[in-house]
């Protein structure tokens, strides 16, 4: 039997790869004759890097950055070398991460995107001529702010100095001043959100409670975004005039506007990943996908990682089964979107009444690896 093993990273506990590791680990436990192939994924945030690097064959760049409170943290990125020249994939959550900050830290009023520019600008100085952003799992509010400064950009108030960072001061957004030192580069974003930057399904009324912005907080950075567009539209050349309302500018704390105002546009994460990775051919292989995610939720259903390929196995007549952190999605909308089961790890240690909660988050390797062994007794030939 063939199984195919792709889940996402499970959030603030196991990478993606360490997650596809503990699943085969307990199928081998159980049926070590199967063949298994692990394809960990990501659809654009944490992880996106790690999930290209090996299948692209491409050469990994340490470059030091900054984090969304300024401080040193280590980036990279993948240069992979084509017959259209140099493409270089960076991951925004390498500098701009939620799992960057404690929760005390956490406060979009202020942190910054600087060290993505950072990233960015070190993929141009090492000749890449298109370069990939995954956004997703930020930390971050300033619709890509900060990243244009890091870029030569500065963003400038009615007297003409330089605002601080964070996405409280765009309130006082005047003007831009300074060239991009992009060098023409095509710029694409990888992202699965398709949310515009501002309003009720902007970045920060959805996304911004998840960072530490409270009732206020939100109504006072939305304002400040929607009054940054019209600075994004004046101040660069070939800015759409309607950034703030497409699809995915709102996304990794609107560094998706910024990117799109820059002349970049936006792509699936989750297919760049999969077609870059060669899900499709793993599929028509596979008799069984394993997937899963920290929480298999709502949002789950709406283009992550899990919908992906469940969607594809459903197309292809496979069976799909999902191994999550937590499980809050019903059986009708999981089966409609392509999954034949789902397993909780809060459920497998005994629910959160008896510690399952606490549990799963210490042990999520042992989780995966008992119920990995317990599938493989149900499924295997």
């Amino acid at each position: 039997m063939q199984v195919l093993i792709c889940p996402d990273k499970f959030a603030g506990t196991l990478t993606a790869p360490e997650a596809a590791a503990a699943v085969a680990a307990g199928w081998r436990d159980r049926a070590p004759a199967d063949e298994l192939v692990e394809l960990p994924l990501s659809d654009g945030g944490p992880g996106f890097v790690d999930a290209l690097a090996g299948p692209t064959g491409g050469r990994r760049i340490a470059v030091p950055t900054v984090d969304p409170l300024g401080r040193p943290v280590g980036g990279e990125i993948l240069l992979v070398d084509g017959p259209a020249g140099r493409t270089a994939y960076v991951e925004s959550a390498q500098a701009c991460g939620l799992h960057l900050l404690t929760p005390t830290e956490r406060d979009p009023k202020h942190t910054t995107s600087y060290g993505l520019g950072v990233l960015l600008l070190a993929a141009v100085e090492h000749g890449a001529r298109r370069v990939v952003v995954g956004l997703g799992g930020s930390a971050t509010n300033d619709a890509g702010a900060g990243m244009l400064t890091a870029l030569g950009t500065a963003v400038l108030d009615v007297a003409g100095y330089a605002l601080p960072y964070g996405g409280a001061a765009l309130a006082g957004a005047h003007s831009l001043d300074g060239v991009p030192r992009l060098r023409g580069v095509e710029l694409v974003a990888a992202t699965d959100v398709d949310n515009p930057l501002t309003g009720l399904h902007g970045a920060s009324n959805v996304y911004g409670p998840q960072k530490g912005a409270d009732r206020a907080d939100v109504l006072l950075l939305d304002a400040a975004l929607e009054r940054f567009a019209g600075v994004l539209v004046a101040g660069l050349p070939g800015c759409p005039a309607e950034v703030a309302a497409w699809p995915g500018a709102g996304a990794a704390g609107g560094i998706g506007a910024a990117l799109l105002a820059l002349g970049g546009r936006c792509e699936s994460g989750i297919d760049l990943v999969t077609g870059l990775i060669g899900l499709p051919a793993a599929l028509d292989a596979a008799d069984l996908v394993i997937s899963g995610e920290g929480s298999f939720d709502h949002q789950s259903l709406r283009g992550k990682v899990v919908a992906g390929v469940a969607g594809a196995a459903r197309d292809r007549g496979l069976p799909c089964v999902v191994i999550a952190g937590q499980v809050a999605t019903g059986r009708r909308e999981a089966s409609a979107a392509g999954v034949t089961e789902a397993y909780a790890l809060v459920d497998h240690f005994g629910g959160e009444t008896g510690g399952g909660l606490e549990q799963a988050l210490a042990r999520p390797a042992d989780g995966l690896r008992q119920i990995a062994a317990r599938l493989a007794g149900q499924w295997s030939r």
